[in-house]
């Protein structure tokens, strides 16, 4: 046993002296990108932009043939002609920097102990130098969700930058939601390879009362004066101010009404659908509510023998189309190493009949209300973070989605990976 710890940590060591690239500085020069395409987030196209920032920050988003522009007061100049700008794209529901290698107990950081959980943090578990955050970054992911697993409320989620030495600096907006694991009403055993038997779950109603009783316990310790301190109950405070959400994954009908029906009972007044395979189901209690949707992952087989073979491809459309706020995520099988595919999920979409600005608005700037970070990222926008990317064509499409450089915050990041690094050395050896 003590030669398989051994081996274990010099492999921790090993992958730890190996991480990512050494974070960028503060953004010191300013820079003005020209004759681009700007896609700003919003629905809206500039075919001949100019995008200018310094500070960190977006000072300049116009059409250079409507304006004059003081181009001496631009130290960096661009010129991306028949280029594409974007804002940065957002990952939401995501677990990049809380697991590093899933056999490795060590680097495995996503879960705690317990099932009632909403005082944990896990931004406080985050690994900002996680060999992972490089592979996505080079398809435009450059913000994303850091959010636990496990239990019935698995924990306090927050959202952060990629490109930082520590949690501490990555974090752009810390406990910005709670995470509640609705009760399923059918039992599924087997896995995907192998289903098994599905059948009711016996214990549903007796699970939806524990959720209650301990909501209900929550909103009740607020009001009571002489209480004794529970930190549990202490951290859902923002549930019932509006300064967080409530983030309810749930997937079946039945379990998105009692889920909804619930929350509003207790006074949540931010509600928020993770996954939500049958949202289309119940649209009018969506809109009603002001519910929004943090879609499953389009990638992927219907459910149900009887449902259309497309549904999860246009899932989007379809709500959308109803007025629904949606965004997409992309967690399930192998998600920190698929987050890279995250924009070509939403070119998906626009194979399956969405608009393509709407469908960016699904990773940008929809996202970027879905987690209360809208006020300064998710388009590009004067006033707002300099997070954006040039790319040499449509940053939805996984054949033309090249990027030549990216900004957080006005720092042009590294968008070197593992991966460009062999191809550097194997093209050098063999002299392709």
């Amino acid at each position: 046993m003590k030669k398989i710890h051994i081996i274990l940590l010099i492999f921790t060591i090993a992958i730890n002296t190996q991480a990512q690239q050494i974070p960028a500085k503060k953004q010191s020069k300013s820079v003005l990108i020209s004759n681009a395409t700007a896609h700003l987030g919003n629905g809206k196209i500039i075919e001949n932009a100019v995008v200018g920032f310094k500070d960190g920050k977006i000072e300049l988003v116009a059409d250079a043939t409507l304006i004059r522009i003081d181009m001496s007061a631009y130290e960096i100049k661009i010129d991306a002609t028949g280029k594409h700008v974007y804002p940065g794209f957002i990952a939401p529901n995501s677990t990049l920097g809380l697991v590093e290698i899933d056999a490795v107990k060590s680097s495995d950081d996503e879960q705690e102990i317990g099932s009632f959980n909403p005082h944990v943090k896990s931004l406080i578990a985050y690994n900002a130098e996680s060999k992972v955050i490089e592979t996505v970054r080079p398809n435009g992911v450059l913000l994303a969700e850091i959010v636990p697993r496990g239990g019935r409320i698995s924990g306090t989620s927050s959202v952060v930058q990629l490109d930082a030495w520590s949690w501490q600096e990555a974090v752009v907006k810390e406990s910005n939601g709670i995470h509640l694991n609705f009760p399923s009403t059918f039992k599924r055993s087997g896995w995907w390879a192998e289903p098994g038997v599905v059948e009711a779950n016996k214990d549903y109603i007796k699970q939806v009362d524990e959720v209650s009783i301990f909501l209900s316990n929550a909103k009740a310790y607020f009001g009571d004066v002489s209480k004794e301190r529970n930190l549990a109950f202490e951290s859902t405070k923002g549930l019932f101010d509006g300064t967080q959400t409530l983030f309810i994954h749930a997937n079946e009908e039945k379990q998105i009404i009692d889920a909804v029906q619930l929350s509003l009972k207790n006074g949540i007044k931010k509600i928020t659908i993770v996954g939500g395979y049958e949202t289309y189901k119940t649209i009018d209690l969506l809109q009603k509510n002001n519910v929004s949707v943090l879609l499953k992952r389009v990638h992927d087989m219907p459910e149900n023998d009887d449902h259309d073979i497309d549904l999860p491809f246009k899932m989007a459309k379809l709500l959308t189309d109803k007025g629904i706020l949606v965004a997409l995520e992309n967690s399930g099988n192998m998600e920190r190493m698929n987050t890279r595919n995250l924009p070509f999920l939403a070119g998906t979409c626009v194979a399956y009949g969405l608009d393509k600005e709407l469908a960016l608005q699904l990773i940008t700037s929809n996202t970027a209300k879905i987690l209360g970070i809208d006020s300064f990222c998710g388009t590009l926008e004067q006033g707002k973070d300099a997070t954006l990317f040039i790319s040499e064509g449509d940053a939805l499409d996984m054949r033309t989605n090249k990027l030549t450089q990216a900004y957080i915050q006005g720092r042009e990041i590294n968008l070197e990976t593992h991966q460009s690094k062999l191809e550097k050395k194997y093209k050098e050896k063999y002299k392709l």
